[in-house]
């Protein structure tokens, strides 16, 4: 019923006279809509000696885990209005159609899609694609793009968007193989998962060497602190932040649906650490919300408004204050994770040494649209094959995706190109 990380005290003699296995890759690609104030995001020089900018001051426990990468450009987002044409080829790199109706196109496979399909065979799920809000649809008049382009980063191929998951509940599920129904019996069962396997756990703990048992405890810990938080937001409670009326209604339709929007963010987060934890799956992406997303962000000290409408801040200062807020508080919730990721032992180093976890938005400024000098991070030391704690300035009109071309060949994977590319990403 639930998956444990390798233990090298259970190996066989006759494996470890063979050769020790090495910790596998992950790759995870995460996504924040509406861009960000560029004056307060992007550092003042560059190499490992940079000061961190307002909007990154969050990544100080962690600045020497992350790259700071500036200079990437989206070239084929340059022809299409708004938003959509910038998020659905956010992992693709490439023209998005400009559509109404079922002809959509995000140009091409997304790059974790294609590490899925290179890997699908290693791990029970070859990906993990998550989200915090339903697809939306219908069509964007302003603009002339469906909106079903604003819900989805992950492409099978240029015309299927592959499904998120938003309820950290199902994602539970698919994980551990638990398929829970609606009675109070079940769920009960679900959210004591533990109390089923801790005989077997106390079992196989017994066989395990003094470092390996440290591993087996944390990682339990990890999955019971994850029971508890979807077990708090299935719920009913009081509650600091008062989500909006249609919030409401769609979290109490679905059991296990945080009603508070970090909570929800923070749970989701620690599923994809839990998934890479235990190789459930190596390739995972996730989207902190829809694009045009007007989400109310009063939870955050300073903020009194919808996050789409403070990024078309028009440079007026009270609405680019509490923009740049919500970029930090973004960035916050992503060295939450890294931290976590480093807290895990495996190997001869961390979680996130043997992973690449990419972070940013699908174009610069908010109130321009500007696909060009995205907000990227790159977080962990891709197996030894990446050098953080630095600001990484590319030079000239550098694409996106050469940096996806980059990961792709870390990960074996001998392609010639990937979407817009000219190359790998120097220096990484």
């Amino acid at each position: 019923m639930l998956g444990i990380p390798f233990f090298a005290s259970l190996a066989s003699a006759e494996s470890e006279s063979a050769q020790d296995p090495s910790p596998p890759l992950r790759s995870a690609f995460i996504y924040f809509p509406n861009g960000v104030w560029e004056k307060d995001w992007v550092p003042t020089t560059t190499g490992s000696d940079y000061e961190l900018s307002p909007s990154l001051r969050p990544l100080q426990s962690v600045k020497s885990e992350c790259l700071v990468l500036s200079g990437l450009d989206k070239k084929n987002s340059h022809g299409g209005d708004g938003h959509y044409a910038k998020t659905a080829n956010y992992l693709t790199g490439m023209p998005v159609a400009k559509t109404t109706g079922k002809d959509i196109s995000s140009g091409g496979v997304s790059i974790d899609q294609l590490l899925a399909s290179h890997m699908k065979d290693q791990t029970p799920l070859p990906s993990l694609e998550l989200g915090t809000e339903p697809v939306i649809s219908g069509i964007d008049s302003n603009v002339g793009y469906t909106r079903l382009y604003g819900s989805h980063i992950s492409w099978q191929t240029a015309t299927r968007p592959v499904a998120k998951e938003i309820n950290p509940r199902v994602v539970y599920e698919r994980l551990f193989g638990q398929r829970i129904n609606s009675d109070t019996e079940t769920a009960a069962s679900y959210r004591n998962l533990l109390d089923y396997v801790l005989e077997d756990a106390t079992s196989v703990r017994k066989k395990l060497g003094r470092d390996d048992q440290f591993k087996m405890d944390e990682y339990l810990d990890s999955v019971r602190s994850v029971e508890r938080q979807i077990e708090f937001a299935s719920n009913e409670r009081d509650r600091s932040y008062e989500p909006s009326p249609a919030e409401k209604a769609f979290a109490g339709s679905k059991p296990g649906m945080p009603t508070e929007f970090p909570e929800h963010i923070d749970v989701m987060l620690d599923l994809m650490v839990l998934a890479f934890q235990s190789d459930s799956t190596r390739v995972a992406s996730f989207m902190f919300a829809n694009d045009v997303s007007g989400r109310n962000f009063s939870f955050v000290d300073g903020v009194s408004g919808g996050h789409h409408e403070l990024s078309h801040h028009e440079n007026n200062e009270t609405k680019i204050a509490q923009y740049q807020k919500i970029n930090e508080w973004h960035v916050a919730r992503f060295a939450r994770m890294i931290e976590k990721m480093r807290a895990v032992p495996e190997g001869d180093g961390t979680l996130l040494d043997h992973s690449m976890i990419m972070f940013g938005s699908s174009f610069s400024d908010g109130n321009r649209h500007d696909p060009d000098n995205l907000p990227i991070l790159l977080a962990g030391r891709g197996g030894g094959a990446i050098q953080p704690g630095r600001h990484l300035a590319a030079e000239g009109q550098v694409p996106l995706c050469n940096l996806y071309l980059s990961m792709l060949r870390k990960h074996g994977m001998e392609l010639e190109s990937f979407g817009d590319s000219n190359g790998e990403l120097a220096d990484l």
